[in-house]
């Protein structure tokens, strides 16, 4: 079977390997003619960058480069991407690397435009509706990690600094007009990295299965998405020059947040203050959650668990899930508790606080309060399941 296709779901995707050739002509196809590439300063000396600024070079554009991005971004990253974008008189962004790069580039696009706030588009209601649409810049996309899936996103998550609270910023323009994945870009990534990004997906994609809400082609897909994690996630973390293994890994990034219109729950409320508090890798956090989320949902999800388990060939059903899981952590050297990701014990509350008003919160099965917060965190914390 050719790893290489043309798909139009949920935007044009361009995949295959050796396709960030396509960068410059992709760029003209979505109206760009001076793009800047937005990534993060540990992707922008990579020679993966360097071969994406001579494809777009080669169609005879002019391209800038701004990586001043935080691995939790933050709002001034945005107001200097902003800045630059501004002065150099660009049409359009390169949205480029793992899922800060991404965000980042596409909430410059997105403000480009805009006169009021940032903060007065966040994902609430249709606060979405005050932006002008005609000043959202043109964006492509290309992720060099196979983890958050922003690149088919419509949303970016930015961090308050005077909160050191997360919130996502949302447009339906926000969406990539085109979007590269190339797995070639990724056989670099080292084990932790590819670990954590990989159980990203799979946590978008379960979180999405496991939300109350009704959208079955969302949840059809997160099932598709975890099945391509269960068989090529080990591989791609063994062997990271595997370009199958990599390529599938793509795939099952972007599946996750495709279903996770479905939405989210626990696993990303309890995640999301720990990476503004105490900067961890987001995938790397979400994977120690999981276990304590599952045990604290099962009462509402044990019936969908069992038919997951056996649609991944996993014997034992819901028990059978949950041992999966501990397994694979264990395989990916992934830790089993959060002081062991440099989370401490004296803001659990201000945490709890912060998780039951994430804009995931509402998505779990079983309704988060304060409290049941604090008992998560307290779990994860001594590693008590």
């Amino acid at each position: 079977m050719s790893m290489a296709a043309n798909w139009s779901y949920p935007t044009t995707i361009r995949f295959g390997a050796g396709r960030i050739s396509e960068l410059g002509e992709a760029c003209k196809a979505a109206g760009i003619q001076r793009p800047l590439l937005v990534t993060d300063p540990g992707v922008a000396p990579l020679p993966i960058t360097e071969r994406a600024l001579q494809a777009v070079r080669d169609e005879g554009l002019e391209v800038a480069v701004f990586s001043d991005v935080d691995p939790n971004p933050v709002a001034s990253n945005v107001e200097e991407g902003l800045r630059v974008f501004r002065e150099g008189g660009h049409d359009g962004v390169i949205a480029f690397g793992g899922g800060s790069g991404l965000d980042v580039g596409k909430v410059i696009a997105f403000m480009h435009g805009q006169t009021r706030p940032m903060w007065e588009f966040e994902d609430i209601g249709d606060w979405w509706t005050r932006a002008d649409p005609d000043g959202i810049a043109p964006i492509v996309a290309v992720p060099t990690t196979a983890g958050t899936g922003s690149e088919v996103g419509r949303a970016g998550v930015i961090t308050n600094e005077e909160t050191h609270t997360k919130k996502v910023i949302f447009h339906p323009k926000m969406l990539p007009q085109v979007v590269i994945c190339d797995a070639e870009l990724t056989v670099d990534l080292p084990p932790h990295i590819t670990a954590g990004t990989g159980m990203d997906a799979f946590a978008h994609c379960l979180e999405a299965y496991c939300a109350p809400t009704y959208h079955p082609m969302s949840a059809g897909i997160a099932v598709e998405g975890m099945r391509l994690v269960k068989e090529y996630l080990p591989q791609a973390y063994k062997h990271g020059d595997d370009l199958e293994a990599r390529g599938h890994m793509l795939s099952a990034a972007a599946m996750g947040a495709t279903a996770f219109q479905k939405g989210l729950g626990a696993i990303h409320s309890l995640s999301h203050p720990v990476g503004s508090l105490f900067h961890t890798h987001h995938g790397m956090t979400n994977a120690v959650f999981m276990p304590y989320v599952l045990k604290f949902n099962r009462s509402a999800i044990e019936g969908d668990i069992d038919r997951l388990a056996a649609w991944l060939g996993i014997a034992g059903g819901f028990n059978g899930f949950m041992d999966y899981v501990l397994t694979l952590r264990e395989k990916l050297g992934i830790a089993h508790s959060i002081d062991k990701i440099g989370v401490d014990d004296r803001k659990f509350q201000l945490m709890s606080e912060m998780a039951v008003v994430d804009p995931t919160a509402s998505g779990n099965p079983i309704p988060l309060d304060v409290p049941s917060c604090h008992r998560l965190y307290e779990q994860a914390y001594a590693g008590s399941l």
